[in-house]
């Protein structure tokens, strides 16, 4: 199991990026923004900095939702590679079997 702390963070940077994600969308739109005057990109610039690292969505990380490891991640079903092995060997996914050809 992950360490709480981990967890706590990791669930606040979703919150923040729930939170900012459409202001932060518009102002990275104005600065890719060919047409936009030098002014309004320096504006939009400002703003983006002065917003909490933590809202943008490359700092967060998908974690499984049963242990909190951070790597081999499956997104389609929320778990990491181990639970999912263990989950699908019980017969607990639907849908899910074992491959043989």
């Amino acid at each position: 199991m992950a360490k709480e702390s981990k967890l706590v963070k990791n669930a606040e940077r979703a919150r923040l990026n729930k939170v900012h994600e459409k202001r932060r969308a518009d102002l990275v739109a104005v600065i890719k923004n060919g047409s936009a005057t030098a002014e309004a990109k320096d504006e939009a610039y400002k703003r983006l900095y002065k917003m909490p690292r933590d809202a943008s969505s490359t700092r967060f990380r998908n974690r499984c939702q049963l242990t909190g490891r951070p790597r081999g991640y499956m997104r389609g079903f929320g778990v990491s590679r181990i639970v999912f092995r263990e989950l699908a060997n019980q017969g607990m996914l639907p849908g899910v079997k074992k491959a043989s050809w």
